[in-house]
């Protein structure tokens, strides 16, 4: 290497995939081969009390390797991507400075983006126009503010549920605002220089009918377990103060099983419209990943997954 060369940038692995796709079991192996930290990459795993229906890592998971941006929220609150960004800067350089690898671990592809690309070409949240969109929602529904932004930003509708009212309302928001729609926004945005190189692995499924297998039959446990989702979403809805426009119950399981406890449809019902949700986020979570041209594929249905993405850490730190 020249002496005049820029120093190596110190190693962050990203090990992205959608749901059910093995991140959790390959990052824990990681972890046994390198001094590593885990940096959670999902917005449903910052709220306490709720672990069933998020899949959370165990106590013993957690206790083997330590695990950051978990139960740091009631679900009362609410997180966004530039607070994941903050909070994921600080923790890379923490980890970092403790002589160890930092791994950020997750499905939730806004987050990785954000701090990938940051977030600051969007316009900041304007509370009148957040007003005027919320009583809209009221009055004529979320899948009707959905129905609009399908013609103004098909691109950011296409990743959105027709039920996910903070998202549609923030991307209707930034139109009314910029004038531009949020894809076309994030896609110009100047690239942000991290102070780190970013090695971005995905798990994803060649065989997507067996990534909804796995999907069918980790709902099932959650449903079947004596301490399982239904029993978690009673105890939720038992304190009184939450309800069903707060992000953390429109989490994927959680909606479903409020709503299955309300009476509106049967147990056969839940189980399909759960499994059908927890799909549709994984298809959601693809689209993502196809977005991201450099990153390195892993097959997840392959039996060795876990051992060919320590193949492809170990390459980056011989590198």
């Amino acid at each position: 290497m020249s002496s005049t060369s820029p120093p190596r940038k110190p190693l962050v692995v990203a090990l992205m995939g959608p749901t059910a796709s093995g991140k959790t079991a390959a990052a824990l192996e990681l972890a046994r081969h390198v001094p590593a930290e885990i940096v959670s990459v999902d917005s449903a795993l910052v709220y306490r009390e709720m672990d069933i229906g998020t899949a959370k890592p165990t106590p013993a998971e957690r206790a083997s390797v330590p695990h950051h941006l978990i139960d740091i929220l009631d679900p009362t609150e609410s997180y966004s991507a530039m607070q994941f960004r903050q909070d994921a800067l600080r923790l890379v350089e923490e980890i970092q400075a403790r002589g160890k690898l930092p791994l950020l671990v997750g499905g939730t592809m806004l987050y990785f983006k954000a701090l990938q690309d940051g977030l600051d070409v969007l316009p900041q949240a304007d509370p009148a126009l957040r007003a005027q969109l919320d009583r809209e929602a009221e009055q004529f529904g979320t899948p009707a503010l959905h129905a609009r932004l399908a013609t103004l930003d098909p691109e950011t509708a296409a990743r959105l549920k027709p039920n996910d009212a903070q998202r549609i309302q923030r991307a209707l928001e930034i139109i009314a605002l910029s004038g531009q729609p949020m894809s076309q926004l994030l896609a110009r945005a100047p690239r942000v220089e991290l102070p780190f190189r970013l090695l971005p692995i995905a798990l994803e499924p060649s065989d997507r009918s067996v990534l909804h297998a796995r999907i069918a039959a980790r709902f099932d446990v959650m449903l079947k377990a004596p301490d399982g989702l239904l029993e978690e979403v009673r105890r939720l809805r038992a304190r009184g103060d939450l309800h069903l426009d707060l992000p953390s119950m429109r989490c994927v399981g959680y909606r479903q099983a409020w709503e299955y406890l309300d009476g509106a449809y049967g147990l056969a019902e839940l189980r399909e419209k759960g499994i059908a949700a927890t799909r549709q986020l994984a298809k959601r979570q693809l689209t993502w990943l196809r977005s991201m041209p450099d990153r390195i594929v892993v097959d997840c249905n392959d039996a060795n997954a876990t051992e060919l993405v320590w193949q492809q850490l170990g390459r980056a730190l011989d590198e």
